[in-house]
């Protein structure tokens, strides 16, 4: 990637990331999948451990909620999961070029650790929460805020949603497949 940013239509890449969140005496693990044209989640799941199963979910889950039919790039770190001969045959499988940050170089995914600074600042260290059901419904609501409520500067103070809807309503509807 570069630490090129800025692309011009939507799943033309998306960028992922896994971090972890103490939890009443234990670590959960929440994965994320950002479309990196209006920096919306597409797809996140928490799971007790950060494993290739977290992933898979994940990007199935980015998948089905997207369909994208153009050219789509995957970029990540070079964590096991990421790395692992499930992933990259499953990506494989879905058309999904891989790319994978050089090791040292963190800033190739700075989207996924800015956002996870985010969450963590707004709603994880804000909240006390009583149990996993409600810190798994706060994520939730969290994830919906952050793309229909949550202006980004990046976006001109746009939210992920409305700057996505721009994009289609500018292009008349025109999807990834006709591009």
């Amino acid at each position: 990637m570069k630490q090129q940013f800025t692309v011009s239509r939507p799943n033309e890449v998306w960028v992922s990331d896994v971090t972890e969140l103490q939890f009443d005496k234990s670590k959960l693990y929440l994965c994320v999948i950002i479309d990196l044209f209006a920096r919306k989640i597409i797809g996140y799941r928490i799971s007790e451990k950060n494993n290739t199963p977290l992933l898979k979910k994940a990007i199935d889950s980015a998948y089905k909620s997207r369909e994208p039919q153009g050219p789509l790039l995957f970029h990540s770190d070079q964590g096991a999961n990421y790395t692992s001969r499930t992933i990259r045959v499953l990506l494989a499988s879905l058309n999904i070029k891989q790319s994978f940050s050089r090791p040292g170089m963190p800033y190739d995914n700075s989207v996924c650790e800015s956002f996870f600074s985010i969450f963590k600042q707004e709603e994880f260290y804000r909240v006390k929460y009583k149990t996993k059901a409600e810190l798994l419904k706060g994520v939730n609501s969290f994830m919906t805020f952050y793309n229909s409520k949550r202006p980004h500067s990046i976006l001109r103070y746009r939210t992920p949603d409305a700057f996505e809807e721009d994009y289609y309503r500018y292009n008349k509807g025109f999807r990834d497949n006709e591009m």
